[in-house]
């Protein structure tokens, strides 16, 4: 089930837990998580990291984003429920700094799915309308299904790293054009990479397939002694210990702690 985005500053609502009643076979088991015979973790933490991060490489772009715009005050892309498509200014972020920006409006939240069979990706708004851009380099939200009008490839922007440049099947690519008089205008009719097509691509840390390597590798290191010991059924000493836990991030746990117990009941008979 696709858990619905939480802003900063929202009051977060205390579900009452459910109490088990041995009785009822289907009924959950304790919330604690507890470790799994092969030493993998039986919780799945990365799946509630509503945090925001930064797209590092195409790749990276997935799920729920937000597109940073290179404008001051800071601005990113949205669109309202008529498929208006404007740049709307960043609230949450820290001194104005775009690598920490977060949405605190769904309007500003886009969807980003890769489209089958190219390197380009379409971007979906809240209203579940596509975000497209026409010959003259208008945009807008409006589109129902997915053509080549609502694909952006998405082009790292050399010397800038973590930022992208937007591109259309029409070669052209997203730019802002500020004026003092008003807020900024975003358009897709800009024929060459430069700053104002400079933008940043934020996203939710639990669809990032580097941050989560990286949380699963912490997660296995963060593993306790108390509870390697009751896996092997024995007391172990410090050097088993970080044999054990070096076991968890390399992958062969089970082989390592097979050997364990075999090596603990030969030396409870020797």
């Amino acid at each position: 089930m696709v858990k619905p985005l939480a802003f900063k500053g929202d009051k977060k609502v205390k579900k009452r837990k459910r109490v088990a009643d041995p009785s009822d076979a289907d009924a959950p088991s304790s919330s604690k998580a507890q470790p799994s015979t092969d030493g993998t973790p039986s919780s799945a933490p990365l799946e509630h990291d509503d945090s925001w991060v930064n797209a590092e490489v195409a790749s990276d772009i997935s799920g729920p984003i937000v597109v940073v715009l290179p404008s001051d005050p800071l601005t990113c892309l949205a669109c309202d429920a008529n498929g208006k498509v404007f740049c709307s200014e960043v609230e949450n972020s820290v001194e104005g700094k775009a690598d920490t920006a977060e949405p605190h409006d769904v309007r500003q939240v886009w969807v980003a799915s890769r489209v089958a069979g190219t390197e380009s990706f379409s971007l979906k708004g809240h209203h579940g309308k596509y975000l497209s851009s026409d010959k003259h380099g208008l945009l807008t939200a409006s589109a129902t299904a997915i053509s080549p009008t609502e694909s952006l490839l998405m082009i790292p922007v050399p010397d800038n790293p973590s930022t992208f440049a937007l591109q259309t099947a029409r070669d052209t690519f997203l730019s802002i054009s500020e004026s003092k008089a008003s807020a900024p205008d975003v358009r897709a009719d800009a024929e060459s990479i430069t700053y104002n097509t400079t933008f940043r691509i934020r996203m939710q840390a639990r669809f990032k397939p580097r941050h989560k390597v990286a949380k699963e590798e912490k997660a296995l290191q963060n593993v306790s002694k108390k509870e390697l010991e009751e896996m092997i059924g024995r007391i172990l000493s410090d050097a088993e210990v970080k044999t054990l836990r070096k076991a968890r991030r390399a992958g062969n746990f089970h082989e390592v702690s097979l050997d364990m117990k075999v090596k603990g009941s030969h030396d409870k008979y020797a």
